[in-house]
């Protein structure tokens, strides 16, 4: 499936458009790896351990979003938006939202 942030695919006709399709991933924050990515921040230096749980929130995001795609007879998602937000209490977990609009492109 293809899933693209542009309105279109090079090359490709969108035959029809079957709707926005949303997928999300939240992540509650572990307490270790918090406290080494804040000591990360104070000495400098990228936090592998929050590169990682975004990266994976991503995925998970974007494959909720393909699954909800095909079951609505998708071959693609254009128009793909990511927002990444910080929720619960204190901040303590992340969610990562993907939305785009299924079509069939032909």
């Amino acid at each position: 499936m293809i899933v693209t942030t542009t309105p279109s695919v090079e090359d490709q006709h969108i035959q029809d458009y079957k709707g926005v399709v949303t997928g999300e991933a939240i992540l509650g924050a572990h307490l270790f790896r918090d406290l080494f990515a804040g000591i990360r921040d104070i000495v400098g230096g990228r936090s592998g351990s929050y590169e990682k749980s975004l990266r994976e929130a991503r995925q998970i995001a974007l494959s909720e979003l393909e699954d909800e795609a095909r079951k609505l007879g998708a071959n693609a998602v254009v128009g793909v938006d990511l927002d990444y937000e910080v929720i619960g209490e204190q901040g303590s977990m992340l969610m990562v939202s993907a939305s785009g609009t299924a079509v069939v492109l032909g």
